[in-house]
Parts: C-alpha cells; sequence; structure tokens
C-alpha cells in the first residue's frame, strides 16, 4: 500500500469525505473504508452518553490527528485508490492500476504521462453500492459488437484508448472509448442513456470497492447507472449530533412524581373515575398548584409519553435549558455553561419582548457529532452502516468529532404562540408544507412542518444571517437547533444558534455577547426588517413553491435561506409568511415592525 501524506480538517473525516466518500487528493481519486479498517490504538474514544444512548450499542472514536508536518510514522486512515480505471493523459491508454516500478506504486504510465482517474463510475439505484465501469467489457459491447464476431472475441486489453475528438464539439460525443486491437469504438454519449449498462449485460457487485467479493453473500437485482464520480448524489451521509448537556427530565415527569407521592393518591386510584376520585383530585391539584385533569390523567396512567425515556436527544436539551434560564448566572465551570437573562427592562418594542420568554447566552457548549452511514443516488436508497466489519451488529464503530463553542438561546412564550397558531389560517398556511413533507422521500430526514416549526426555522434563518454581520463568524459558522414541537405534554418553543469547532474559534465570545438582551432585541428587529423586502418580491412573498421538493414557501435565497450546512433540515421547510404575515395569513411577529415604524 502506498501511503500518500496529505492533511484534512478533523471535521471532514466525518462529512463531506466520511466513510464510503470519494475525495481527489493529489490528482488520484481515493475512497474512505469503513471504521472495521481503523487501526484502534490512533483513534481516540469519545464520551458523549446521550448520543450512545441514541445510537444503541458501539463506540464514538475520532479519526488520528497529528500536531504539526506529517511523517513515517504517523497516524492516519486507510484510503482506496477508487476507480481503479485510469486513462494517460499524454499517450491516452485506458488501464487499471499499474504494478510497482522499484518497489514503489507509480501512478505514471509506461510512457512517463501522469494517469488520470475516469470521471464516470457505476452506482446502484437502490443498493448504494459503488463499483467501477469494466471500460474493456463496455468497450465491445453495443451495435458493432453484435455483428463483428472479432469484436466480440477480442482479448487485446492493452489497446483501450481514451480519447477526445475534435471534431465533435465539447459534449459527451467527443469522448470515445476504442479498442486498437480490434478496432471498435464508443461514445460516452451510449454511457449515460437509460437503462445502458443493463443492456450491456453489465451488473451489481453488491459490494463497497474496499470488500472483497466473498463478502457478498448473494446478488444485488438492482441496476447500474454510471454517475460522474464528482458528483454530489453519490454520497449522501447521515450525521447525528447532540449537545453533551447534563440530562434533565421534563417538568411533566418531575409533577407527575409529585402527584403520585401525594398521600391523597391513592384514593383517585381506587376510586377509578368515580365521583371521589374528582373531589380528591381538585384537593391534590389546588395543592400542587396543577389542574385537576393533570392528576386524574396521572392516575389513568396517560402522562408523558417522555416519562421515564426521553424520545428525542431535543426533549432532554430542552429541559437542560429552561433549569440554566431559571438560575441567572452560571458559574459552574462545566461543558455546559448558560447565564438565563431576563427582559425586564430592556428596551424594545413591546410586540416582541412580550413573545420571549428568556434569553440564554451560552458561554460553553460541547458538541459531539457521529456518522452513521450513507446512501448513493437518492435518500431512498439503502443506508449502508460506517462499520461493515464483523463486528457490525455486536459493538459498531462510528467516526465522531468533539466541538466546542458558544450561542444564543432563546425561549419564546408558549401561550402567546399556541394562540397564534391555533388560527386556522395559520394552519392551512402550514398543512401545505405537511402534505408535501408526507409525498416527499425526505419525509423521514424532516421535522413536521406545524406552524410553529416553521415560524421559528425561519426566524432562526433571518438571525444567523443578521448575526454574520455583527458577530465576526462567517454564516456558513453558525449552526442552527429548532425546538417546537406541540405534540409533547411539555411543549417546546425555542431557537438555540450556535456555533462549534474542534479549535479556538469556537470560544471566541462573539455571539456570547451579542446575546446580552440590550444587543439582541436590536438585531431581532433588524432582522425582520431585512426580511420584510426580499430582492426578489413580489414574486418571492406571493409564493408557495419554492426550494428542494418545493419545501419552502415564501423563502428563497434573497431572504430566508442560509449555508445548507448551517441549517438542520438543508434550507427546508420556511415561510416568511408565518413570520411577518401575508394577504391571507397573520405573521407571528407581524405587528413587530408596524411597532417599530410608527411615528413618536
Amino acid at each position: 500500500m502506498e501511503r500518500i501524506k496529505h492533511d484534512l480538517r478533523l471535521s471532514e473525516a466525518i462529512s463531506p469525505f466520511g466513510v464510503g466518500a470519494i475525495v481527489d487528493i493529489r490528482g488520484e481519486s481515493l475512497i474512505a473504508p469503513d471504521t472495521s479498517w481503523w487501526d484502534k490504538r490512533f483513534t481516540p474514544e469519545i464520551s458523549c452518553e446521550r448520543l450512545t444512548a441514541r445510537l444503541g450499542s458501539g463506540a464514538l472514536r475520532q479519526p488520528p490527528t497529528h500536531a504539526s508536518r506529517s511523517a513515517k510514522d504517523t497516524p492516519s486512515l486507510p484510503y482506496w485508490r477508487f476507480p481503479a480505471w485510469r486513462f494517460c493523459e499524454r499517450c491516452d491508454k485506458l488501464s487499471k492500476l499499474t504494478g510497482k516500478k522499484k518497489g514503489k506504486w507509480s501512478n505514471t504510465c509506461d510512457c512517463g504521462g501522469l494517469l488520470v482517474p475516469m470521471r464516470y463510475v457505476a452506482i446502484c439505484e437502490e443498493g448504494s453500492h459503488i463499483q467501477d465501469i469494466p471500460w474493456f467489457q463496455w468497450a465491445h459491447r453495443g451495435r458493432a459488437a453484435s455483428l463483428n464476431e472479432a469484436v466480440r472475441f477480442c482479448r487485446d486489453y492493452k489497446s483501450l484508448r481514451f480519447r477526445k475528438l475534435a471534431n465533435r464539439g465539447e459534449g459527451l460525443a467527443a469522448l470515445i472509448i476504442k479498442c486498437h486491437g480490434c478496432g471498435n469504438s464508443r461514445t460516452l454519449a451510449e454511457l449515460v442513456t437509460k437503462r445502458a449498462l443493463q443492456r450491456d449485460g453489465i451488473r451489481c457487485a453488491g459490494r463497497q470497492p474496499w470488500e472483497p467479493e466473498s463478502s457478498v453473500k448473494k446478488p444485488c437485482p438492482h441496476e447500474l447507472i454510471a454517475v460522474q464520480r464528482g458528483a454530489t448524489g453519490n454520497y449522501i451521509a447521515e450525521r447525528i449530533s447532540a449537545l453533551d448537556i447534563p440530562e434533565e427530565r421534563p417538568q411533566s415527569a418531575e409533577t407527575a412524581d409529585r402527584i403520585r407521592g401525594h398521600v391523597y393518591f391513592e384514593k383517585v386510584v381506587t376510586d377509578n373515575g368515580g365521583p371521589q376520585a374528582e373531589m380528591v383530585a381538585g384537593w391534590i391539584a389546588e395543592e400542587l398548584g396543577v389542574t385537576s385533569e393533570d392528576v386524574l390523567a396521572v392516575a389513568r396512567g396517560e402522562e408523558t409519553e417522555a416519562d421515564g425515556m426521553l424520545l428525542d436527544l431535543k426533549d432532554g436539551e430542552w429541559a437542560a435549558f429552561l433549569k440554566k434560564l431559571d438560575g441567572g448566572r452560571d458559574s459552574t465551570g462545566s461543558d455546559f455553561v448558560v447565564d438565563g437573562r431576563r427582559l425586564q427592562g430592556v428596551a424594545g418594542p413591546q410586540s416582541l419582548l412580550s413573545r420571549i420568554r428568556g434569553i440564554g447566552q451560552v458561554r460553553r457548549v460541547r458538541e459531539v457529532r457521529a456518522l452513521r452511514g450513507f446512501r448513493r443516488h437518492s435518500v431512498e436508497a439503502s443506508k449502508i452502516n460506517v462499520d461493515l466489519g464483523p463486528d457490525q451488529w455486536r459493538w459498531p464503530t462510528y467516526p465522531a468529532i468533539e466541538l466546542f463553542g458558544e450561542g444564543i438561546f432563546l425561549r419564546f412564550d408558549e401561550e402567546r404562540l399556541a394562540a397564534w397558531e391555533a388560527q386556522p389560517e395559520v394552519q392551512a398556511r402550514a398543512g401545505i408544507l405537511k402534505k408535501r413533507r408526507t409525498d416527499s422521500s425526505w419525509a423521514e430526514r424532516l421535522d413536521v412542518p406545524e406552524p410553529r416549526y416553521v415560524a421559528l426555522h425561519t426566524l432562526s434563518h433571518l438571525l444567523i444571517r443578521r448575526l454574520a454581520f455583527a458577530s465576526g463568524y462567517a454564516s456558513a459558522s453558525l449552526q442552527e437547533r429548532i425546538y417546537a414541537n406541540s405534540d409533547r405534554t411539555d411543549r417546546t418553543a425555542g431557537i438555540l444558534i450556535y456555533t462549534a469547532a474542534g479549535d479556538a474559534q469556537g470560544t471566541l465570545g462573539g455571539l456570547v455577547r451579542l446575546g446580552a438582551p440590550d444587543k439582541l432585541v436590536p438585531l431581532l428587529v433588524a432582522a425582520l426588517d431585512d426580511a420584510d423586502c426580499c430582492s426578489n418580491d413580489p414574486v418571492c412573498i406571493e409564493s408557495d413553491r419554492q426550494g428542494a421538493s418545493q419545501l419552502n414557501l415564501s423563502a428563497c435565497h434573497g431572504c430566508s435561506l442560509v449555508s445548507e450546512t448551517s441549517c438542520e433540515t438543508a434550507n427546508r421547510l420556511l415561510d416568511r409568511q408565518l413570520v411577518l404575515g401575508g394577504s391571507d395569513v397573520t405573521g407571528l411577529l407581524e405587528d413587530v415592525l408596524t411597532e417599530v415604524r410608527r411615528p413618536g
């Protein structure tokens, strides 16, 4: 194996150059094998109980790092050459990997020319497999091969050439594969036609390039298609991240425990919904500061689904943030430091201040990101695990990185939010996205676009765009986390905007400083003012069909979209009208700009 010295950023080993991805390095095309090929001695294990619990059994391991220039014995990750077929840029000879020259692998042709990887590879439409196109076999197929016996039985493997014909323009028709042994030639235009590889008898090998042929237990029945080596659809990573925070129980779970611990609770259970149960439930409710319905629900066993088990990573994060907001100045010195701030005495439009319950200045937060697997060609294709070794079902290894950063947390008033989203026109507007999400292949990867989620998600984007001007961070380095679910007993309504990096960039203090209420409120107003007029209006504001799979309504690059790496839904489920209002719908913050612009 040849050792190519090339540095990648630590985060790039997760995405975009994680397990199964193709990366171009120094004129060569390489692919990253699964984690069973990693040397565990040089991949330290990362601890994050919340994320490990979500993934199930297995270990989170960080790719090896080094502080100075790489040397011969520097720990590294293995990569395989892919595709194996290459052509000489000098003599056009097309061949597979060459052997060793003077004991070393060579990337040069016999004529001395540099070998260039072929630009097309074959991908399985549904199985997420990828393989080389067998160019010799393909070159001896087609219409001419069926008529010429010399073409069908040609074995002159060293006479294949890849050339460009100057008299055929710049398209694929000008690129030909020709065998000088039998004289047959084909253009690459024939390669990309529908079911081209299927007609030529080329089948899916049912494995990844680094897997041995013996790993295939049964043949893959799906068709192959030819795609460009660098196409974005060749690698669709499935990542998951968690904030490393103390896991807190939801308030409803703690309330249920208090109700069960009351001395009269057994009487409510014993009466089983009778008149005495309602009377005793009223006593308990009055004493504990809850409602009678809450007491009776606990007695019937209908308390929150999250009791005893958090349904999602965000549930625990939301509960932890609420506890920090109530705690004021945070002096714990842990990896999760949040100063809770109130808005009393802060100058600003009351229509905005009345909708915000609290602000958290996140001085320090630790995030762990892991790669779960990947797909190829489409999100509906089979998922390939990051560990394909013998321990993949018992104790798999997940590539992961830890990052430290800072951020701003905003909690919104639940009562006002619930009253707004109960309006029929608001529900109808969000219902457009709900239906499209259900019909989309992205359904399982996206949150349910209920009105509060779409509005807070859009507001998060508007604030990220404004923070990019004031925080000192580029917008691509800012991340979001939306807490907006009404189908829980503990309803969530908040936004976290943060930056996290594996170096000092995440601790510069630019976001924390702007998280002070007297600075954040003007930034929110400015963000709303920016979005009030889009350069694509009136087309944008009147639209309800924008973005990938039409999963955006009134939102475009001129007003609401940010870097896809910053958005947790890849710039989907956005609508300015649910924030600023429109002709038929009332926006969540519709009256803020009206109040600000009012004379006097």
